[in-house]
């Protein structure tokens, strides 16, 4: 309430001349060991504004998990490129790494790993093959904040970072994002794109009518010397979000003991038809879900079954997983946007089709896929839900 209170005393001032998402920014970024950070409005848009930087455009292709947010392959659209989809592991559930290297082409242009339910992909070797081809690495941390992959954190690793603050997310400013690098120039493109192309904004400064208020008045001036969008956050966003980053390893480590919570119930009963999700050596999950494999076989109860005995029981529900990308009408149908569309561009030399099949591990694991809430508050109002997994899981057992 302090900071929003600032920003209306500051008579309500906008991202180009307030000072709130430049604070915003900073503290972020150290949180996660990053240089620069650019806030916006959305975590799709810091995707989007990933790619422009990365020189993504018409007829390239960009590597992207078959377990994902629909997100990740309409940004790819958006630039006129080619989503290529690959299979996850079957015990991370984390994009595969064999199956990225199998799928590099000469059209490839980047890749973008989910580090999903908040356990970091498998980057090193991403990063390798990056090097190897030249190519951009896009992490996708929307679930990932403070997460940690063999001692650095999510936001410091790979080329650039998304992370998304929409509401279910550890911060949050209701809807918003930030990218993060380590590379000047990556975060001049970034801020460039997600700010209609403005010319004299650098990687740390996004304020327009403040930095450039002499240019500005001046009928000389060109403004623009790119191509961009206007996806800035609103200052009073802004606010939320500094009050948020400056309790985040709370809100984190409250995730990460709920999340322990759910996984002792399951050691406790020897439940053998849960299978969480593996956490590899090195890895440190920042939970934004517990998520695990339901092998409804085991029990001879359906997945839906499973769920609504959960509910009775007194628990909030339980998620499923999205269907795999390939799956998706959307994608299936190439319902995209017309003859524009590169899949259907005669100048598109590569051939992709979205179809079952595609990736066996991510069909097989999806219908399985449960996601229990994890965001609670403290663990007196987690703990019910909690003990409504363990009653339902004797329940299944009959």
């Amino acid at each position: 309430m302090r900071y929003l209170k600032e920003v209306l005393d500051s008579e309500f001032m906008s991202s180009t001349c307030g000072n709130m998402n430049q604070r915003f920014e900073q503290a972020f970024c150290a949180k996660v060991d990053a240089r620069y950070g650019i806030t916006m409005n959305s975590g799709t848009s810091t995707m989007h504004a990933c790619l422009a930087a990365a020189g993504v455009g018409p007829g390239d292709e960009v590597i992207v998990p078959a377990l994902t947010v629909i997100s990740t392959a309409s940004v790819v659209l958006h630039q006129n490129a080619v989503p290529v989809i690959a299979d996850i592991d079957p015990q991370t559930f984390n994009i595969d790494v064999d199956d990225v290297a199998s799928k590099i082409t000469e059209r490839t242009k980047a890749i973008i790993p989910v580090s999903l339910y908040g356990l970091p992909a498998d980057l090193d070797p991403l990063m390798e093959m990056a090097d190897q081809h030249g190519l951009v690495v896009i992490e996708d941390a929307a679930q990932a904040h403070l997460a940690e992959y063999k001692g650095r954190k999510s936001g410091s690793i790979c080329h650039m970072t998304s992370f998304s603050f929409e509401n279910s997310k550890h911060i949050t400013t209701g809807d918003g994002g930030i990218v993060t690098t380590n590379d000047e120039v990556l975060a001049v493109a970034v801020r460039k794109f997600a700010t209609l192309g403005y010319a004299g904004l650098s990687a740390s400064d996004g304020r327009v009518r403040k930095v450039l208020k002499e240019e500005l008045q001046s009928p000389e001036y060109k403004r623009h010397d790119g191509f961009g969008w206007n996806y800035r956050m609103p200052e009073v966003a802004a606010a939320v979000g500094l009050a948020q980053t400056e309790r985040i390893e709370e809100f984190v480590a409250m995730r990460r003991k709920i999340a322990g919570m759910y996984l002792a119930v399951i050691e406790e009963e020897g439940c053998e038809f849960l299978a969480p999700q593996v956490n590899p050596a090195g890895t440190n999950n920042a939970y934004f879900s517990f998520a695990a494999k339901y092998d409804a076989a085991r029990t001879g109860r359906s997945w839906k079954e499973f769920r609504n005995r959960y509910v009775a029981f007194g628990g909030d529900g339980i998620y499923a997983a999205w269907a795999p990308l390939h799956l998706e009408p959307v994608m299936a149908n190439e319902a995209f946007y017309g003859k524009g569309c590169p899949v259907r561009c005669p100048l598109y030399k590569g051939k992709v089709e979205y179809r079952p099949g595609l990736c066996p591990v991510a069909e097989a694991v999806q219908p399985q896929l449960m996601q229990f809430v994890n965001n609670y508050r403290d663990e007196e109002e987690a703990r019910p839900k909690v003990e409504a997994l363990r009653q339902t899981i004797r329940w299944a057992r009959g």
